[in-house]
């Protein structure tokens, strides 16, 4: 291999080079005195505690538009615990179909074959592709992520499952939330966790129920204990309590507060359509650069697919022979200059980069790192040379 010299590095760095994909950037603009009405020091359930957490779920309402049909519950352990307390509470009444596509897909599958011991039937595909959703069989119980944080493979915009079904759909949309827009009559359980989209912090998730879930909930008792707290229902009715923010254990107050701010801060910029419009723009930044360059690609192979927060790269260039090394070394050096922090791929992806462009993150910030990568890309190739 040629020797070659190192590139010039680019003159301007992003403002805010966080790019990580969870926790993602806090608001434009955030600082701690947004957290000053914290109810700190006092009882969540308290007048005052409850209030704002009633205030988090209406806040969560308005700004991600979901229909009044549709309960609104935080409970605990992030969106890892608001799916698993819908698969510990509603499957096993029909039979199961899980479609995995990446990581966290093939977590949920792992909870529902070897967890819950259920006969599921499991549909996969490999990283950069969706499964065939034509060939789902809605009549069962659906459990997919809607957004595949770490492949950066969606659901297409447009997609709905069918109005006339006979299964539950419950969608992992900790990434899809506030950056896509859900079908919401068409879902009837929708997860998400705070540190996702909108910057809030880690350790609380959202649970949201449409009717037929809630009707699953009450006419169907599974044969199996269940943790306190996953239980959504006493007495064979739903514990209404949940979905006015009596919570099932104690959440932070100041993470309550916080995401106030973030969902406050999402109104006064326009709301969902702002939100959404803001994430397009960034994902939109990121593709073109690839489209410019023969050495870098989306992971998504088809570009209806491609997710607009989770932006998943691949290196494609022939000369790099260990693809794990050298996306781990274009990590690094982005990260020892403060172009980047915190973009490499997920530990069980496919080596490449992973840009976080949902909507706390400024496109000037985007459009900022794009050279340091460009950089990063030469001077990782140079180095290869001088060392071959």
């Amino acid at each position: 291999m040629t020797a070659l010299p190192l590139p010039p590095k680019p003159a301007v760095l992003p403002r805010n080079p966080r790019f990580s994909s969870g926790p993602c950037a806090k608001p434009p603009g955030w600082e701690l005195a947004w957290l000053s009405g914290a109810s700190l020091g006092r009882s969540h359930r308290a007048t005052e505690g409850k209030a704002r957490l009633q205030e988090a779920i209406d806040l969560t309402r308005a700004v991600l538009e979901v229909p009044d049909s549709h309960r609104i519950g935080i409970v605990p352990a992030s969106d890892t615990g608001a799916v698993e307390m819908a698969m510990w509470t509603m499957l096993g009444a029909r039979p199961v179909e899980m479609l995995a596509w990446e990581s966290f897909g093939e977590g949920w599958v792992t909870d529902a074959v070897k967890q819950l011991r259920l006969e599921a039937r499991v549909t996969r595909a490999d990283y950069g592709r969706l499964p065939d959703l034509a060939a789902v069989d809605w009549d069962r119980d659906v459990v997919l992520t809607w957004n595949g944080t770490t492949s950066g493979v969606r659901v297409p915009e447009g997609f709905a499952p069918p109005a006339e079904r006979g299964g539950l759909v419950i969608a992992d949309a900790t990434s899809a939330a506030f950056a896509q827009r859900l079908p919401w009559e068409r879902l009837d359980v929708v997860t998400f966790s705070w540190q996702k989209v909108m910057g809030g912090e880690a350790a609380h998730g959202v649970l949201i129920l449409g009717p037929r879930a809630v009707e699953r909930l009450e006419s169907y008792t599974p044969d199996r204990p269940l943790p306190k707290i996953f239980r959504l229902t006493s007495k064979g009715k739903l514990i209404e309590g949940i979905f006015r923010g009596e919570t099932i254990n104690t959440p932070s107050m100041l993470c309550v507060e916080d995401w106030i701010a973030a969902l406050r801060w999402g109104q006064s910029i326009g709301g969902l359509p702002a939100l959404i419009a803001r994430a397009d723009a960034n994902a939109q930044a990121v593709w073109d650069f690839c489209d410019r360059r023969d050495w870098i690609a989306n992971l998504a192979e088809d570009p209806a697919t491609r997710s607009n927060t989770s932006v998943c790269l691949k290196f494609t260039d022939p000369r790099i022979a260990d693809g794990a090394a050298f996306a781990k070394a274009v990590a690094r050096r982005l990260e020892a200059e403060g172009a980047a922090l915190d973009v490499g791929a997920y530990r069980d992806a496919p080596p490449g980069l992973r840009i976080w462009c949902g909507a706390t993150v400024e496109r000037h910030d985007i459009e900022a790192m794009l050279p340091w990568l460009d950089w990063a890309f030469q001077a990782e190739i140079a180095a290869a040379a001088r060392a071959a």
